[in-house]
């Protein structure tokens, strides 16, 4: 458990500032996704958090301060298939001071547990850029097992590097629980 106490709760599209915010700070976004390369104005990251707000296949929660109500990240599942039972995991933890306190981790496994018991999801998948340390380790204390390998699937700072599998299935979640 993080020492600092967080939820998970809503995003608003007036929260477009605090996201271009983030996004002009090459570290925070290093290893996020391409589209946010690319978004150099604050009506680009508005356009994109109101259409990411509006996806139904998208589960989008805001990482809260619980004592303060501060949003330092955003968190959830997308691309969810109702067929498949499946989706996508992603985080973004904007607010660097809180890095390397456990809360990725901690957002992780409340997000996880989101899309097993609420959603009905069977797997969550999701990649990590593998020179991105702490997240794969965040991941894998969540309970997340790497899958395989994208062989230099992602261009950053000039080279490029692989992006890790990682996957998750109800049954190995639910079977954690019994274990804690």
């Amino acid at each position: 458990m993080p020492s600092t106490a967080i939820q998970l709760l809503p995003l608003r599209i007036d929260q477009a500032e605090i996201f271009h915010r983030w996004l002009q700070d090459p570290e925070v976004i290093l290893y996020s996704l391409n589209v946010f390369q690319q978004m150099d104005s604050l009506a680009k990251v508005a356009q994109w958090l109101e259409a990411t707000l509006a996806d139904p296949r998208c589960l989008n929660l805001g990482v809260y301060l619980a004592d303060t109500q501060e949003l330092i990240g955003h968190a959830g599942i997308t691309g969810i298939s109702t067929v498949n039972q499946a989706g996508e995991y992603f985080i973004l933890l904007g607010e660097k001071q809180y890095w390397g306190q456990g809360i990725a981790t901690e957002v992780t496994r409340q997000v996880v547990a989101q899309g097993f018991a609420e959603l009905g999801l069977n797997r969550i998948m999701l990649t990590v850029s593998e020179p991105n340390q702490g997240g794969v380790k965040a991941y894998q204390r969540a309970g997340f097992q790497l899958e395989g390998r994208l062989r230099q699937a992602c261009f950053r700072n000039g080279s490029f590097h692989d992006k890790l599998v990682m996957s998750l299935l109800r049954d190995e979640w639910s079977a954690s629980l019994i274990g804690e």
